[in-house]
């Protein structure tokens, strides 16, 4: 889809061109939670990490070395006698709904691949670099989440002896490390925290740029770049104020919106390809149909399983916040009868 439309917005601008505009705006809008809540997930995540005294240690770097340390943590006291045991990937009372049911959780650390979308218009060779960038987020990402997470559980099996269960990672660190690593773990997490801010709080202001470009939000305020330097500054001034609300939420709360946000975009981008190129397109040959109208089928039906699996408060606020998004649409094309402006692809290029 990148390929095909290079433009910000992401999920928001295949739906609207592939679907329908007012279907892409309700994308878009609940896509928001997506992109506006990255930020202020960052901001709660480094206020657990608040005492941190190493800023400059990159993350990846202590996921790999959390791995290492809890590998001689568990040297000579493997429960099942094995080096590499597969429990932590399966064990006696693990049944598929429970681990759907933390998939639908654990969603939110690979968001980062569904962002890089919104880089379009800044990259250079938008069409060969973005999707490759799609691709190396989720495998590395992947790579590292699945060395660390396999390691960690093996070392920790429960978090029931942590004081902070939620967030028992720190703990982790002082009883594998020790003071000195405990130290470098807190301070690169911090670090990581800012770095993930600033990239997700861009994306934030590029989605409501995109809208506010079209006028579907009110382009006076949110579809403006600064002459100069060619940013939305009234954007990113917006999304910095909105992520001061962490103050008063809790990480919780702010995965809930997120959860819901991303699992409506990556629901919508499956039936964009499915609507563009099986439907509109009709590429309908054995190798298309596998393409556009299988694999973009399966990958809604994991989707719509992994909805099914969300809590409540999930449901509970993203429903909310789409009957917001509804009332507004509704009031904004006059009960449907005036369509949404369309993007000019050629003039955002």
């Amino acid at each position: 889809m990148v390929k095909k439309f290079p433009v910000a917005g992401s999920a928001y601008s295949y739906a609207r061109q592939t679907i329908n505009p007012h279907f892409g705006f309700l994308v878009g809008w609940v896509s928001l939670l997506d992109y506006v809540f990255l930020p202020i997930i960052n901001v709660l995540l480094g206020t657990i990490y608040l005492s941190a005294a190493f800023p400059n240690v990159p993350s990846w770097i202590l996921g790999l070395l959390l791995a290492a340390l809890a590998i001689q943590h568990l040297t000579g006291t493997s429960p099942t006698g094995s080096a590499f045991p597969i429990t932590p990937f399966y064990g006696e009372g693990m049944s598929f709904p429970t681990l759907m049911a933390g998939a639908a959780i654990l969603c939110f650390s690979f968001l980062g691949f569904d962002a890089v979308t919104t880089y379009t218009e800044e990259a250079i060779n938008p069409m060969k670099t973005i999707p490759r960038g799609i691709f190396l987020v989720a495998l590395i990402g992947g790579v590292i989440f699945i060395i660390a997470s396999y390691f960690t559980q093996l070392a920790f099996p429960s978090v029931a002896p942590f004081q902070n269960q939620d967030s028992p990672s720190p703990e982790m660190s002082m009883i594998l490390g020790g003071d000195l690593f405990h130290s470098i773990f807190v301070a690169g997490s911090i670090t990581a925290a800012l770095a993930s801010g600033i990239a997700s709080h861009t994306s934030a202001s590029r989605l409501l740029f995109a809208m506010g470009r079209e006028n579907v939000l009110p382009k006076k305020w949110f579809g403006k770049l600064h002459p100069v330097k060619g940013i939305p500054v009234g954007n990113v001034l917006f999304i910095g104020i909105v992520s001061l609300s962490s103050l008063f939420l809790t990480l919780e709360t702010a995965l809930a919106f997120i959860n819901f946000g991303a699992l409506t975009a990556f629901t919508a981008v499956n039936l964009s390809v499915f609507a563009h190129f099986y439907i509109r397109k009709k590429q309908r040959s054995a190798k298309d149909t596998l393409k556009y109208l299988i694999s973009p089928l399966i990958g809604a039906s994991f989707v719509a399983f992994l909805w099914g699996n969300l809590d409540s408060h999930a449901l509970t606020l993203g429903i909310v916040w789409t009957l917001i998004g509804i009332g507004y649409l509704l009031f904004s094309t006059k009960t449907f009868r005036k369509s949404p402006p369309v993007i000019d692809f050629e003039e955002s290029m």
